[in-house]
């Protein structure tokens, strides 16, 4: 039998994570994303509205595994719970991410300020 894998083991080097989110049917949608780990839980953002929002409502079991930025996958996938953050958690999150990818992150925000758009904050946590 295999050992579980960390999450904070499985994503510690990465600079990219793929999240896979379930269809209601099953089936897996994986997605990359920017994340930042916050102890033993990963962090990311992404709009209220997009796929992987509506899929985490219905089904929060998620699974990351590190990846290139174009989503290949390049370690071990692990499975866990997401969970909306919000008020000061999301504000730690938001400050993980920042602290991770600097001008990156700050660029990405101006651009989302400029075209109004919204972003929520989920950790995935490893049982």
């Amino acid at each position: 039998m295999l050992a579980a894998v960390a999450l904070s083991d499985s994503l510690d080097n990465a600079r990219y994570a793929v999240l896979t989110t379930y269809r209601r049917n099953g089936q897996p949608v994986p997605t990359p994303v920017w994340f930042a780990l916050d102890g033993d839980r990963a962090v990311f953002f992404t709009g209220p509205r997009t796929g992987k929002a509506k899929r985490i409502r219905n089904n929060r079991h998620v699974e990351m595994a590190p990846s290139t930025a174009r989503g290949k996958v390049i370690g071990p996938s692990v499975s866990g719970t997401a969970r909306l953050l919000g008020g000061a958690e999301a504000a730690a999150a938001a400050r993980a991410l920042e602290a991770k990818y600097g001008w990156q992150w700050r660029l990405w925000s101006l651009y989302e300020r400029l075209r109004g758009w919204q972003r929520v904050f989920y950790a995935v946590e490893s049982p």
